[in-house]
């Protein structure tokens, strides 16, 4: 048996979580010997009680591995631990960082500048539109949009990284073979086909109010910052939105109608600190590092014009748009023959690259 096997096996023992790992590792040294120990070496272990101990002890009567083993393989999927690159970085931070990562898709390095987007299953068509809109966005640029693959605005949040040929992940509250909600299954196999499905559960483990608090500490705990769009008082969301603060990571909330019980949990978190968010400006200039200016000393023989592979190719249409004369927004929408959410998009890019300006009056120049 390998470490990743062992750790496999531990993820799946009652009462064994990341914290009480770390402390069986620093006492017994590695994974393997946690499985061989016996039940008085596991007990003298500082913050391994009896039951723990018995059932780490007596773990090949209550852990199918084997079998655990076949179902990751026929499933296609991969396991991830904290030894292996792809395990997200930002999640090894937190203080109880997932044993194992389920993964179907994948995990790339771009995945490293991600934003959650949160809220409620109980949502209005205002908040799913807003939803969307910021997602889409976010993933226009290059952010990774991180979500809980729920109804509602979880939903309408991976539409929109989706509809933008960005990157998106899912983190479920189940085994990674159980769709919840149900009508989500091809959802789950568009994300799983250009990002990724991830879970820290077992093969075939239900849906259950205790999951999904385990749940929204990944999506909070491997995300930049998280975003709450639409949520009441009592909603999850705000779970992820407080430990999105316990990591010292960036919140942001979206207002909405006063008098709508759906946004009672957004007007909280702003009233408590956090960033109001009305567009994706709010949210980027939180995360300007991650563009950084693309100016640089022009050699003797080099035209001051910007390489190709600098920007994208709505970016570089825009770009020479823009020319040297002002431009307002709707100009270069007609000119450029784009969306009018992929030109805002892309113009914020430009911004953030240094490339561009913005004038009073929606009006654009070159930077």
């Amino acid at each position: 048996m390998d470490a990743k096997e062992a750790l496999i096996a531990l993820n799946m023992v009652e009462h064994v979580g990341p914290v009480r790992l770390r402390q069986l590792l620093d006492h017994l040294g590695d994974a393997p010997s946690i499985l061989k120990a016996s039940r008085a070496q596991l007990e003298r272990v500082p913050g391994i009680g009896l039951e723990t101990a018995a059932a780490i002890a007596s773990w090949e009567k209550t852990v199918d591995l084997t079998g655990e083993l076949e179902r990751i393989r026929d499933f296609g999927c991969q396991v991830l631990t904290m030894a292996d690159d792809s395990y997200p970085p930002l999640l090894r931070q937190i203080y109880d960082p997932p044993i194992v990562l389920y993964v179907l898709g994948g995990m790339i390095e771009r995945d490293h500048n991600a934003v959650a987007i949160v809220g409620s299953r109980r949502s209005t068509h205002y908040g799913q539109e807003v939803a969307r809109k910021l997602a889409y966005q976010l993933a226009y640029v290059g952010v990774t949009v991180v979500s809980g693959g729920a109804r509602g605005i979880d939903t309408a949040a991976h539409q929109g990284a989706l509809s933008a040929k960005g990157r998106t992940i899912a983190v479920l509250g189940t085994g990674i073979n159980r769709v919840f909600p149900p009508e989500n299954i091809e959802l789950y196999r568009r994300i799983a086909a250009s990002g990724a499905v991830l879970t820290q559960f077992p093969f075939n483990r239900p849906a259950d109010k205790q999951a999904f608090p385990i749940r929204n500490r990944i999506v909070a705990g491997m995300s930049l910052g998280t975003v709450v769009v639409e949520a009441d008082l009592h909603s999850g969301a705000l779970i992820t939105a407080n430990m999105a603060v316990d990591y010292g990571r960036q919140l942001c909330a979206v207002p909405g109608r006063i008098d709508s019980p759906q946004s009672r949990g957004c007007h909280d978190l702003i009233k408590k600190g956090a960033k109001l968010c009305e567009g994706v400006e709010d949210i980027l200039t939180e995360f300007e590092y991650l563009f950084p200016s693309t100016k640089r000393t022009t050699g003797p023989d080099e035209s001051t014009t910007l390489p190709a592979l600098v920007l994208t190719d709505n970016e570089q249409r825009l770009y020479d748009l823009l020319g040297s004369d002002e431009k307002n927004l709707d100009q270069l929408i007609r000119l450029s023959g784009l969306p009018a959410s992929a030109v805002s998009a892309t113009l914020f890019g430009l911004e953030l690259k240094h490339l561009a300006r913005q004038l009073p009056g929606k009006i654009f120049v070159r930077a």
